[in-house]
């Protein structure tokens, strides 16, 4: 049946109907998924990764149904903990602006008229800022005390720093889980198999399990004084359109893809570096949490579909 609806699903998506009829896909716990849902999912993707067009529709597809997924479990949860599923208006504009800015926009006007191409609304934007927002909030909540930072030795990095120079670095990310560390190789060769064939952006979209996979991994400029050593020293092998070889972490494999570097000459603040070093390192080990206790909750759910 799954198949069939799935089936059903694709051609909704590619070929002009008059009227789709709406089809039950997943059911978890009382919540439903719907082939609108996913439709619309697919529209959201695609307005944030352009790239995504490149691929066949049925990729396409399974990442858009993969996706609402993720929302759908992490909405619930949200639910469980939080009397009302919305942000306040501040924090809305500072999310749109990430957002819209990240995407080469200048204004919410803009963002706006571009969203019409793929009829979305920033309404609808708006939900789904609320869902991650308030998901990474959770985990902050639940988390946070595990959250371990040498602060020392960061300072002691940005220390040995040039005081008239500082280096950035634009990055793009894949974090992947493996089962074993036998299958890392495996894996990252499959990887890389999948970048040389349909590109970074898209490969992030079907293998990361960050949240910068909706942007096709996109994780912006990152000055030096904010990485650990094991990360620095492995993007300063890197020429510009190269990747990492796998890094692990805690709760996943790293592949980072270096976009583009620049120098600038500046004077240091270093309670301003520091403080930045810290949050970035605070955000990685976060993602990782999230990532276990999302698995933790799927896994206790009832999910059919």
């Amino acid at each position: 049946m799954k198949n069939y609806l799935l089936i059903f699903l694709f051609c909704s998506f590619f070929f002009k109907t008059h009227s789709i009829e709406t089809k039950i896909i997943h059911t978890i716990q009382n919540e439903i998924i719907t082939n609108i849902d996913i439709k619309n999912e697919f529209k959201y993707l695609v307005a944030l990764n352009n790239s995504l067009k490149e691929l066949d529709k049925e990729k396409i597809l399974n990442i858009s149904n993969e996706s609402i997924i993720r929302e759908k479990i992490k909405r619930i949860e949200i639910s469980k903990n939080f009397k009302e599923i919305k942000l306040n208006e501040a924090y809305y504009e500072l999310l749109l602006k990430k957002i819209y800015s990240s995407l080469g926009f200048k204004s919410i006007n803009e963002f706006e008229i571009y969203l019409k191409n793929y009829d979305l609304k920033i309404s609808d934007i708006k939900k789904k800022i609320t869902i991650d927002a308030l998901w990474n909030e959770l985990i902050i909540k639940k988390y946070s005390s595990k959250i371990t930072i040498n602060e020392t030795e960061i300072k002691k990095e940005i220390l040995k720093n040039d005081k008239n120079q500082s280096k950035e670095y634009q990055l793009s990310e894949i974090i992947f889980e493996v089962m074993s560390k036998g299958e890392i190789e495996k894996k990252y060769k499959e990887i890389v198999k999948s970048i040389n064939e349909i590109g970074f952006k898209n490969s992030a979209a079907i293998y990361s399990f960050a949240e910068s996979a909706k942007i096709g991994g996109d994780i912006g400029w990152i000055n030096e004084n904010s990485l650990n050593n094991d990360i620095k020293k492995n993007i300063n092998n890197l020429q510009i359109g190269e990747i990492t070889k796998p890094l692990t972490l805690s709760n996943g494999i790293l592949i980072l893809k270096l976009i583009n570097t620049k120098n600038s000459k500046i004077t240091i603040n270093i309670e301003n570096e520091l403080k930045k070093a810290i949050n970035y390192e605070r955000n990685r080990q976060l993602n990782q949490y999230s990532k276990i206790y999302y698995n933790k909750i799927k896994k206790n759910l009832d999910f059919n579909g």
